[in-house]
Parts: C-alpha cells; structure tokens; sequence
C-alpha cells in the first residue's frame, strides 16, 4: 500500500513594507531635526588681527618657549624642572624682581594646555601680572 503525500507549495513571502516606512520616517524627521539644530549652535568668531610691527612700551621682556613635549625655556636658558615652582623661581630671577617685567609665552601649536596653564600660574606666583602670547602671521603662499 503505498501513501500518497501532498506536495506541500511553500507559500510566497509578502514584504511588508510599512514597518520599513515607519523606521525610514522617523530616520528623516531626525535628521531634520538635528540639522536645524546645529545652525543655532553655530558660532561666527571674528577673530582680532595683531600689529605685529607696533613699538613695545616696556622693554623689560623675558621669553619664555614651550615644546610641544612640555620642556620649557626662559630667555634661552632650559628650565630643569617641570613643576610650576621650578618655573616659578625661574622667572623670578630671570625677571629680577621687577614687577613691570613682560612676560612673553612662546608656545609651540602642538604644546599641551596644561603645560601653557602652567606657565601663567608660574607667572601669578612670581608676581608678573604682564603676560602676552606670541604668535605669527599667515603665511604667504
């Protein structure tokens, strides 16, 4: 006796695209959401121009250079410490007391935060309130 099995047709897969529609909405309204919002959150900075060629009132200057590693040099002289006290002292006899004494921070572009903070608490406690940074010009192409 032999059994005879139906062929069992796989039924066709319906795609259900509502679902997709919904995620592709909800895709859309953010992006428009979030585009809108960064236009606010825009900052137009103009920047102020140097006069680089402008005569110094005060002549007492000390320069001090920061690596982009963190060394640090005052008047051309290397700082042997790291810490603010070290650069502190030193500026304190590179200045000679003088509390009128410029003090011009020349910072390397890739020379950390902290190590520039660290040369204006130096600056506070050795009691020269004259600080400037240098910096240069655009380059000419």
């Amino acid at each position: 006796m032999s059994m005879r099995f139906r062929k069992h047709h796989p039924e066709e897969p319906e795609i259900n695209l509502i679902p997709f529609i919904d995620v592709l909405l909800v895709v859309l309204i953010f992006l428009m959401l979030s585009t809108t919002y960064s236009k606010f959150t825009e900052l137009q900075v103009t920047l102020p121009v140097a006069d680089a060629d402008r005569p110094r009132d005060n002549p007492r200057e000390v320069i001090i250079g920061v690596s982009s590693d963190g060394r640090y040099v005052i008047d051309g002289r290397p700082v042997a410490g790291r810490t603010v006290e070290a650069l502190a002292g030193e500026l304190t006899s590179a200045s000679g007391g003088a509390k009128d004494t410029t003090l011009i921070v020349s910072a390397d572009a890739a020379a950390s935060h902290q190590s520039v903070i660290a040369v204006m608490d130096a600056a506070r406690r050795a009691g020269l309130p004259k600080l400037t940074f240098a910096a240069q010009g655009p380059q000419a192409n």
